[in-house]
């Protein structure tokens, strides 16, 4: 289980101590919780957040165990490493927008002819319960040729799911290599 500390101060100073330390900083909020500014371990939250088999994962602060998702995070545009993450408390019973990330399978036609795969859309905004939200939204992009693209009306959980973007909104495509 992911462990946090609890920062006292949360000036510029103290997160540039933190950091240096190897430490990544965090927000945990939520509806009716009380807004935490947290530190964790880089290392072990890296593990933990890619180990995981759920979106949801249990996250130890002091005493209480909090089950949180990732909303969202800040990563150093050079290097890539995490500077920040935001994660919310994922109550029973309450509707919220979660973003599921998007999984693609299978090998596309369009590759054979010279074209390129573009996901523009890694996650989709859900607004769901905790108990009804899937882990990913799979695409099966072997019928996919150059010139084509999977919009949010083409999903097959759009009837199921309450997607929070239009159906005109292309979620991958492939394009022609230049």
């Amino acid at each position: 289980m992911l462990e946090a500390i609890i920062r006292e101060s949360i000036g510029k100073k103290a997160t540039k101590a933190f950091r240096r330390d190897g430490y990544l900083i965090g927000n945990i909020y939520g509806k009716g919780v009380q807004n935490l500014a947290v530190a964790f371990k880089m290392n072990e939250y890296i593990k933990a957040v890619k180990t995981k088999d759920t979106i949801a994962f249990d996250v130890k602060v002091g005493e209480q165990v909090l089950k949180v998702v990732v909303q969202d995070y800040q990563s150093e545009p050079v290097k890539g490493t995490l500077l920040h993450v935001d994660l919310m408390v994922a109550q029973i019973g309450v509707e919220t927008t979660y973003h599921v990330p998007v999984k693609t399978v299978g090998i596309p036609v369009g590759l054979k002819n010279k074209g390129i795969l573009i996901v523009s859309k890694s996650r989709i905004p859900v607004k769901t319960t905790i108990e009804k939200l899937p882990n990913n939204i799979t695409i099966d992009v072997t019928n996919i040729d150059v010139g084509n693209a999977v919009l949010v009306r083409d999903l097959p959980e759009k009837n199921s799911l309450d997607i929070r973007l239009s159906d005109r909104v292309a979620i991958l495509s492939m394009i022609k290599a230049k």
